[in-house]
């Protein structure tokens, strides 16, 4: 018997609870409770956390002072040839985040912007447009820049290349898969997660998104398995917490809302379709994977509200804040020039942001692809997906749009090839 196993038990909560603060007052009495029945206090256990981070955060200052790019760079010819290096790997798994350059030509990519240009106009997307149907990618000022449209040729030639598997194959054997006799995901498969595509226009002005992540939000608290992912920040050995161990993170639920993910993603992602320079209005992120424990602990210090999770609630982006986060966003680093093909990968508990931009120069265009292996959750979600990919709609995990029904050139289940069609659970 381990010392967990003598700890109180957690309440948790499958599905959204009924009455917020009073679950929120419940689940941070019962966490701190089983924190100090191990024998620590909650400061000291977030105390060792906070160091943890503070130096991530002081080494990238550093780097920063020096002029070092502190997004790592990796060939897609090294990932392909398997000559990726071990410091690169190091580098990788210590930031979280990765650019790789030449992922595909550049003329492929240029090419499949202007197929999507092609693709829209051909079916009078701008003439039937109906306007953001979300708040989330609502404020950003576009005449649309986010255009919600999955099934383009363009957007399944990439998910389902072979280039994209070797790259998603390689992301997903940084975690560590398997524990306790369980697969937790298979590395080699992706479920091909649909998602939507950016174009900004030059000239354009966007306020940009604010800092936020996007693995769920009081579900992380509340839910018996992602309790479980998180142990080791509640059980007294919060020193082996490890941001790659995909433990319990592949079964269990996620509270509904507008910003959710149905699927279980080892890293977030986009391809680039256009060159993009660093200072318009690029991503940016905090390239510190162990900063999840620091976002998990924070609201169970004494100056937070006891029916308040840092402003984590339902329905909203998890939001990352001066005021209860200023140690992690001085760490806030954009992505370095982009060219049209490379693609642009951070880890899934990665707090991340969109600058804002005036008069952008160039367009600033991408398709988002994530990597999210195959593994009981993706499954499931994959039934949603397929029926919306079979009938041309807006998958589940996003707004009911489905402009896409009656577009003869979509992507059509003929034109799927082995990978497309496993990543779909046809075959």
């Amino acid at each position: 018997m381990t010392l967990a196993d003598t700890l109180p038990a957690l309440p948790h909560w499958e599905t959204t609870p009924e009455d917020l603060p009073i679950a929120i007052r419940e689940v941070k009495r019962a966490l701190r409770a089983r924190i100090e029945a191990s024998g620590r206090t909650v400061e000291e256990v977030f105390a060792v956390m906070e160091a943890r981070v503070r130096a991530r955060v002081e080494e990238i200052s550093a780097a920063k002072e020096r002029g070092e790019t502190i997004w790592p760079v990796i060939d897609y010819a090294d990932i392909a040839n398997g000559t990726v290096s071990a410091e690169q790997v190091e580098q990788l798994r210590r930031r979280g985040c990765l650019i790789v350059r030449g992922h595909f030509d550049r003329e492929q990519a240029l090419g499949w912007d202007q197929g999507i240009v092609d693709y829209v106009e051909s079916n009078r997307f701008f003439e039937d447009y109906r306007g953001p149907a979300d708040d989330f990618f609502g404020s950003v000022g576009s005449k649309p820049e986010i255009y919600p449209v999955y099934w383009s040729p363009a957007q399944m030639q990439a998910r389902q290349s072979e280039r994209m598997a070797a790259v998603q194959a390689f992301l997903n054997s940084q975690w560590r898969n398997e524990s306790d006799g369980v697969q937790w995901f298979d590395p080699n498969r992706d479920s091909l997660y649909p998602d939507r595509i950016r174009r900004r226009p030059e000239g354009a002005s966007s306020s940009g998104l604010g800092t936020h992540l996007d693995p769920g939000t009081l579900d992380l608290w509340m839910t018996q398995a992602y309790q479980q992912t998180f142990r080791h920040l509640f059980d007294g050995t919060v020193e082996d917490y490890d941001p790659w161990d995909a433990a319990h993170r592949t079964a269990g639920p996620q509270y509904p809302g507008s910003t959710m993910c149905s699927a279980f993603r080892t890293f977030q992602g986009w391809t680039a379709l256009s060159d993009m320079d660093h200072d318009q209005g690029v991503l940016h992120t905090v390239p510190i994977p162990e900063a999840m424990g620091y976002l998990m602990l924070r609201p169970l210090l004494s100056d937070v509200p006891e029916d308040n999770m840092c402003d984590v609630t339902v329905n909203q982006v998890f939001p990352a804040t001066e005021e209860w986060h200023s140690l992690l966003l001085e760490a806030l680093s954009g992505i370095p020039d982009i060219k049209a093909g490379d693609s642009v990968w951070w880890h899934a508990d990665m707090i991340h942001s969109v600058a804002p931009v005036e008069d952008q120069r160039g367009w600033g265009n991408v398709m988002y692809i994530p990597a999210a292996p195959w593994c009981p959750r993706n499954e499931t979600y994959s039934a949603a997906v397929r029926e919306a990919f079979l009938n041309g709609s807006s998958p589940s995990d996003f707004p009911e749009e489905n402009y896409e029904r009656e577009w003869p050139n979509r992507f059509h289940v003929d034109d799927l090839n082995t990978t497309g069609r496993r990543g779909l659970g046809l075959d």
